[in-house]
């Protein structure tokens, strides 16, 4: 039997059995091993009778695409990381400022005012904006008449329909206009001052709590103001 040439084996990046008896072998095989047994195989072969060099290329293609993907990841990941650090930046401008945003309910501090919005796809008539109380009762109607489409503005003065201050707690705004035939509701907006900004969980954004709303999604808020 030929005595195997220990020089070969260690030129290729490999260990004898003698020198591996007492440590574990390794049996991966990276992208740079790949590169040593192809240049030993192009190295030795006969010019006149060329090895097969198709499954060599083809699996040092695949590390490459793989090396690729990972340093694609990586810059990903540090794109994202400094896209949130700029998010929180801009955020943190927002604080003192009045957004508007859709909001079921708020609460309400008697002596206060509220402002809000509301969308019109089209032109209307009749257009009113009501103010509902926790019992689902109506404490005031606020009648806007005929109004474009588009967003108008409109702002609720504390006061129920007798001309008393509405005790503190909370309310909801429900708008209504007449469009073509039919009465129909319409979408209501209500603005509120930004307390603080903070970074949501890994599946959300910016989180802006807003005086009277709670916590609100940045990607919710309709118009920012002064």
């Amino acid at each position: 039997m030929s005595e195997i040439n220990t020089d070969v084996i260690t030129g290729l990046g490999l260990n004898s059995y003698e020198s591996t008896k007492t440590e574990p072998i390794d049996n991966s095989l990276g992208q740079e091993d790949f590169l040593k047994l192809m240049t030993t195989q192009l190295s030795n072969q006969d010019p006149l009778k060329p090895m097969e060099n198709g499954e060599f290329i083809g699996e040092l293609a695949q590390f490459s695409t793989v090396t690729g993907i990972e340093e694609l990841t990586v810059a990903f990941e540090s794109l994202a990381q400094s896209f949130s650090q700029w998010q929180t930046l801009q955020g943190a401008s927002l604080v003192g400022r009045d957004v508007l945003v859709p909001a079921e309910d708020f609460e309400f501090q008697s002596g206060e005012t509220v402002a809000g919005a509301i969308s019109l796809p089209s032109s209307g008539t009749g257009v009113t904006v009501d103010v509902y109380n926790e019992a689902g009762q109506v404490v005031r109607s606020m009648d806007l008449g005929t109004q474009a489409s588009g967003l108008h503005d409109f702002t609720w003065d504390g006061l129920t329909n007798d001309g008393t201050e509405a005790p503190s707690g909370t309310y909801e705004f429900k708008s209504r206009a007449m469009l073509g035939e039919g009465t129909e509701a319409l979408y209501t907006l209500v603005s509120g001052e930004v307390n603080s900004v903070a970074l949501g969980g890994e599946d959300s954004g910016l989180v802006l709590q807003v005086q009277g709303l709670g916590n609100v999604d940045f990607n919710s808020v309709f118009r920012i103001g002064s």
